[in-house]
């Protein structure tokens, strides 16, 4: 096994995106930091790095613990990496937050009329 592996490869072999090109994308747009520095898709990543991932609003602040080429089940995945307890807190709160929200938000029982969605229509404009 090597001592350093891309960053896309190990964040699609953790099991963080679906795809080794999200992966690559994320990496790409800014997404995912190594060690506090903007990374490319291609930087290797070794044992120990600590790397904050910005995910569907949510970010993950985790440190490697070991490497894969390969992508296994999620109980292997989560051997990788080890997330951090404020991180994991950060992340369960921001869950409440949009569970709240999306509680309180009114939600019609069904699909509304034609007469109903030229009101809403007009409410948006």
């Amino acid at each position: 096994m090597t001592d350093t592996l891309r960053i896309d490869k190990w964040l699609w072999a953790a099991r963080f995106f679906k795809t080794r090109s999200l992966a690559a994308q994320s990496v790409g747009g800014g997404k995912v930091q190594v060690n506090g520095a903007r990374a490319k898709p291609s930087r290797p990543v070794k044992v120990g790095d600590l790397l904050a991932i910005h995910k569907d609003g949510f970010e993950f602040c985790i440190t490697v613990l070991a490497l894969s080429e390969r992508r296994g089940s999620a109980t292997v995945a989560q051997t990788l990496y080890q997330e951090s307890e404020s991180s994991v807190q950060r992340r369960e709160a921001l869950s409440e937050q949009h569970r709240l929200a999306a509680a309180s938000a009114p939600r019609p029982h069904t699909k509304p009329d034609k007469k109903a969605r030229r009101q809403l229509r007009g409410l948006k404009w």
